[in-house]
């Protein structure tokens, strides 16, 4: 799919400059360093800045074909969550509460705002989060295909002894090489340089392990938002849902998520439910000119 509105504006690298833009690292108030990288936007810019927020077990590559679309009319931040990707592990744990923060320490480092904030998958609920504690400085949300808290069935037994399970092989798999295998089809629609970094740092054990450390808490956190949501005011938020099962979803699970997204975008005030039709559950791969579009809306209303 091809939006022809995200090209007005065509913002062109360098030959040689990375797919992802610039590296910056990002040094947070207790000294951690976090990986970033930015596409400037096009010269005299007066966007919004978009700032990604990947998945559970996913680094900033991950976001390869999304975030060169949109730098085409803002500026661009991906980075590496701590323990994926380059950014070190955090030796304080995931809860919520601290990952959010690292989200909000990287909108401190590029400026005051205003942000748009893009989350995939756990990284919507990341995003949320930060959304509602700097609401002032957020024009924006696009959940990705999110994980949220109104599809009950993410808080039953059988969800949690999958996610157990899951865990478990890729753990297996990652130390033998061969997580990688899984995620051919992704690796093959990306970039070269972004493919290179998806094969260095994306199926390590290490990323693994950052996933374990996280799910030994978010679905407990997640469950408490059943009755206490962030609070995100009138932030626009836009919902983006795969059409399609496959990529661990089958239909149950598709319509369940389907239905929590509709929900999330109803109780917004300005909100937007989007399904992505050629998609599962790795929209920004299989449809990003989509998001695209989407984020575009927000940043030139």
């Amino acid at each position: 799919m091809r939006c022809p509105e995200l090209v007005e504006t065509e913002f062109v690298s360098e030959p040689d400059q990375h797919t992802q833009g610039v590296p910056e690292q990002i040094i947070t108030r207790e000294g951690r360093s976090l990986h970033a990288m930015v596409l400037p936007g096009p010269p005299g810019t007066t966007a919004p800045t978009v700032v990604f927020e990947a998945g559970a077990a996913a680094t900033r590559s991950s976001w390869g074909l999304v975030q060169p679309a949109v730098g085409r009319f803002a500026r661009a931040v991906v980075y590496d969550r701590a323990g994926l990707g380059r950014s070190p592990a955090d030796p304080a744990g995931r809860r919520l509460d601290r990952v959010a923060g690292d989200l909000l320490e990287v909108l401190d480092h590029f400026g005051p705002g205003p942000f748009v904030l893009v989350g995939h998958s756990a990284g919507g609920v990341i995003a949320r989060l930060a959304a509602s504690r700097r609401p002032d400085r957020i024009t924006g949300l696009v959940l990705v295909d999110p994980t949220d808290e109104a599809a009950d069935l993410l808080f039953g037994p059988v969800f949690r002894r999958a996610e157990r399970v899951t865990l478990a092989a890729h753990g297996t798999l990652a130390r033998l090489g061969l997580l990688r295998r899984m995620f051919r089809p992704m690796l093959n629609a990306v970039p070269a340089d972004v493919r290179r970094d998806m094969e260095r740092e994306a199926f390590a054990p290490g990323v693994v392990r950052t996933q374990s450390i996280q799910a030994r808490t978010f679905l407990d956190e997640l469950a408490t938002w059943r009755d206490d949501p962030p609070d995100l005011g009138a932030i626009p938020t836009t919902v983006i849902s795969g059409g399609r099962t496959g990529d661990g979803m089958n239909a149950r699970i598709r319509a369940a998520a389907n239905a929590a997204h509709a929900h999330r975008a109803a109780v917004s005030p300005a909100g937007r439910h989007v399904l992505a039709p050629g998609s599962g559950h790795y929209v920004p791969i299989t449809e990003p000119e989509l998001v695209a579009a989407e984020i575009r809306r927000l940043t030139h209303p």
